[in-house]
């Protein structure tokens, strides 16, 4: 296992499809990230994803959508992060991200300034003991503004505001957080 500190990361997926309809590209999301959150010792956590009322558990849940795909070792690799407890499922955030997962992190293409982060400062963090919280928006349109406010840090991988379908993101990112260490 990669490990980029003593901190722990953890990759948050924020719905902007459909907030009411689990669709294909949820479950798509969900498949690809769960391997990658588990190849570099991260953990995944959801907002606002409009799972069915039953199953309930995060291990259920992931059983649920293993059950129908065959991204990820048709959804093994999402289960084995499951079953060790690293992956959970939130409302959508009100005035602020779940503190037990670290500190907030919007990726996007479009930081603010003010609100720059590098991958460097944030493996400082990490490194400090400081557990990071990146938000990926899933959907065409981003993290929503209301909830794309709360975090203190914003991150642009590319560094020159190119936009990046989620998944190649999430890859990109947790990558580059990893690469030389």
């Amino acid at each position: 296992m990669i490990h980029v500190g003593k901190g722990r990361v953890t990759i948050g997926l924020y719905n902007s499809y459909n907030p009411s309809k689990f669709m294909e590209a949820h479950r798509r999301a969900l498949a690809r990230a769960g391997p990658l959150a588990l190849a570099f010792d991260s953990n995944l956590a959801v907002f606002g994803f409009p799972f069915p009322e039953e199953p309930r558990t995060p291990r259920e849940l992931a059983e649920w959508v293993a059950g129908t795909t065959s991204i990820g070792g048709d959804g093994e690799y999402f289960m084995e992060l499951a079953e060790k407890g690293r992956f959970q499922s939130f409302p959508y955030p009100g005035k602020g991200f779940p503190p037990q997962l670290g500190e907030p992190i919007l990726t996007t293409s479009k930081p603010n300034p003010k609100l720059s982060v590098s991958i460097a400062e944030i493996r400082n963090m990490l490194g400090s003991g400081k557990s990071v919280l990146l938000v990926f928006g899933l959907g065409p349109h981003g993290v929503p503004k209301e909830a794309a406010c709360i975090p203190r840090y914003n991150l642009d991988i590319t560094g020159s505001r190119y936009s990046l379908e989620t998944c190649t993101a999430l890859g990109a990112v947790v990558g580059a957080l990893c690469a030389n260490q």
